[in-house]
């Protein structure tokens, strides 16, 4: 009975989506150009190359060429084996969604188990500092100062959840025995580009259909200012930062909210995560209760360092 609703509610979905295809043709087909600019724009040069250089240094166990002294640290402040080091590292080089992309990738490897990956997602949730310096901070905000404040207070905020959450799993600090890889960097570099384009497609496709749906909900409604902006921020990040710009805040509040959008990820960064660990036993439930908690700490994290620095 259940899953007739459920299904129900689907379809009822798809036909109100279907009927404002046609009838707002325009807006529609404005909001999917403006999508696929800011992927081709944004997107691939900030996430396409860290993908496939994040692919083959897993291929050739980055984690054994880091210092001992920044493994051990890492270990006893997040209670985190070498696989589950090796992804926090590259997330916060790579940019979201490659935590959940890494996982998976370690996880099919065997090199983590589902209680490790379930455990690592909830605080590697990073955006792309790339993203952040330049794209949120120059062309959205015109505020490098207030990009340098969002980098370190949303990798910060990850950081504190880390440490809050360190104690709620338990295994062997001493990690798996990790799989050789019998490949040659031929292989693994053509195998590395093959799953970032696929990765780099889904999350073009996952952009343009959340975008589509918050510009008909918007228009729907007749959603205008803070409360337009709050829907385009749920549903996919750079659309809202991008709409937070435009309003009339102070640059504190700006600032906050900017924050907590970037902990959050938006809807579409949910799914693009929840495409990654499909079919397996990782469950998303553990990513969406990180964000809900790094909103929070990224808040207050960012209103006290702007209230410091007198932004």
């Amino acid at each position: 009975m259940k899953e007739r609703i459920f299904n129900g509610i689907i379809v009822i979905i798809s036909v109100f989506v279907l009927i404002q295809l046609v009838v707002k043709k325009r807006i529609i087909y404005a909001s999917i150009m403006f999508a696929l600019s800011m992927w081709v724009n944004n997107l691939i040069p900030a996430l396409f190359p860290f993908f496939i250089i994040s692919d083959i240094l897993i291929n050739y166990n980055i984690i054994y060429y880091i210092p001992s002294v920044i493994k051990n640290f890492c270990k006893r402040i997040f209670n985190i084996n070498d696989g589950m080091m090796a992804i926090l590292l590259l997330s916060m080089i790579s940019g979201f969604p490659s935590n959940a992309r890494n996982t998976r990738l370690l996880y099919d490897k065997g090199e983590i188990s589902v209680d490790e990956a379930n455990h690592i997602l909830i605080f590697t949730h990073f955006a792309n500092p790339v993203f952040i310096l330049t794209t949120v901070a120059v062309f959205f905000l015109h505020n490098e100062k207030m990009g340098i404040i969002l980098l370190i207070t949303h990798y910060f905020s990850n950081f504190i959840l880390g440490i809050c959450f360190r104690k709620s799993i338990s295994y062997d600090n001493n990690g798996h025995d990790s799989i050789d890889n019998t490949g040659n960097l031929g292989t693994i570099f053509v195998n590395a580009i093959k799953k970032a384009i696929d990765t780099i497609l889904t999350i073009c496709g996952i952009v343009i259909i959340f975008l589509m749906f918050s510009t008909i909900i918007i228009d729907a409604f007749k959603l205008t200012g803070y409360n337009a902006t709050i829907v385009k921020g749920i549903f996919e990040i750079t659309i809202g930062i991008e709409a937070l710009s435009k309003l009339s805040l102070s640059s504190i509040h700006t600032a906050v909210m900017a924050s907590m959008f970037l902990a959050f990820g938006g809807i579409s960064v949910h799914v693009q995560v929840f495409s990654q660990i499909a079919g397996t036993q990782i469950k998303y439930l553990y990513f969406f209760i990180g964000r809900m908690y790094q909103m929070i700490i990224a808040g207050i994290l960012t209103y006290m360092a702007c209230i410091l620095v007198g932004i």
